[in-house]
């Protein structure tokens, strides 16, 4: 489903007006940060830090790798 947003200028800047339904669709209120993140299709807003995610994967693959020592450091 494709919405159509209108680009307006706000003071020095340029934004959307997300409707309602984005709005619920996205999971986000007033004042929650929604990041822009480049895709081959585009740029696809999502709440959830893209950066953090790969923080997270970087995390779960060192343990992965030392899972011994994370057994040791567990007792």
């Amino acid at each position: 489903m494709a919405d159509t947003l209108t680009v307006r200028r706000i003071g020095n800047s340029f934004g959307v007006i997300l409707g309602r339904d984005v709005v619920d669709r996205l999971g986000v209120k007033e004042g929650d940060a929604l990041f822009a993140v480049r895709t081959p299709n585009g740029i696809e807003l999502t709440p959830y830090d893209p950066t953090f995610a790969e923080a997270v994967e970087a995390g779960r693959d060192y343990m992965r790798r030392h899972r011994d020592a994370m057994r040791e450091l567990a007792k």
